[in-house]
């Protein structure tokens, strides 16, 4: 065997479990794991001691079903989560993935390596791609233990009126952590693309929750309804059609198909990026 048929680069099982090693090892991202658990414990603590929003009595209507009905709670959890904290969350990954690594100076060491370049942006994507599943994870777990011991109820009462058996009710919660990992993997991707075009994390983190705000804010002008179609933002409450008898299934795919649409082009464009990029 000659030198040129020694192998050069890591394998790539090896390359995904150094990334998210890595990703998981971060003390930041262990302290925000901590906060989204923490999320369903404190809100379905509130509605224990409370009874619910405003006793039961003119607060929001999922909140308030989940006042003795426990796995309400941990979709709740997920929609309140999903407006702000876990795209704050995976954001700050995707920011770390590429523009903390040039930050530091170690991403021109891994685009001088022999490992392809879509393939370091494939290990990068891995990474955050991990970290959103996991947050979305931690919060429905979070939020199926806190509310069956907390808030009590074991058969799920739907926001329709029927009521579904426990292992079916587990099931749609499973749903909702699909869906909702779905819509945080198209922020991640956006805010990879984001990353591979600045040195500076905060950059990232910034420009990234700045246009989902924007997004929302926009989805709220009646003038501008015809931006719906576009906005990432737009079905981000279909995960509560889980909760509905039957599911919510049309607002559902539609948010997959639109989440879909910015995967592709955020990794797309990072891919390009990165290939063009002088090391």
């Amino acid at each position: 065997m000659t030198a040129i048929d020694v192998r050069t680069s890591a394998p790539l099982g090896r390359q995904l479990r150094a990334e998210v090693r890595w990703v998981l090892r971060r003390p930041r991202n262990q302290l925000a794991l901590g906060m989204l658990a923490a999320l369903p414990v404190l809100l379905g603590t509130a509605i224990a001691l409370t009874g619910g929003p405003g006793g039961g009595r003119g607060g929001p209507s999922v909140l308030a079903a989940a006042a003795g009905n426990g796995l309400v709670l941990p979709v709740a959890a997920l929609g309140l989560a999903q407006a702000l904290l876990l795209p704050l969350v995976v954001a700050m990954v995707a920011a770390d993935a590429l523009a903390g690594e040039s930050a530091h100076g170690t991403l021109r060491g891994l685009l001088l390596a022999p490992v392809g370049r879509v393939r370091l942006v494939g290990v990068k994507a891995f990474g955050v791609l991990v970290l959103a599943v996991l947050a979305v994870s931690v919060v429905a777990i979070s939020g199926v233990l806190t509310g069956l011991v907390v808030v009590g109820g074991g058969d799920l009462v739907t926001l329709s009126g029927s009521t579904v058996p426990f292992g079916s009710a587990l099931g749609r919660v499973a749903l909702a952590v699909a869906w909702s990992a779905v819509q945080m993997a198209a922020v991640g991707a956006v805010a990879l693309a984001l990353s591979s075009l600045t040195e500076h994390p905060l950059v990232v983190v910034v420009a990234t929750m700045g246009a989902l705000i924007t997004f929302g804010v926009l989805s709220t002008i009646p003038a501008l309804n015809w931006l719906q179609p576009v906005l990432i933002t737009t079905d981000w409450s279909a995960v509560l059609g889980v909760l509905r008898d039957p599911i919510g299934w049309d607002e559902m795919t539609t948010g997959l198909l639109r989440a879909g649409c910015y995967l592709v082009i955020g990794v797309s464009a990072t891919v390009v990026r990165v290939v063009t990029k002088d090391a």
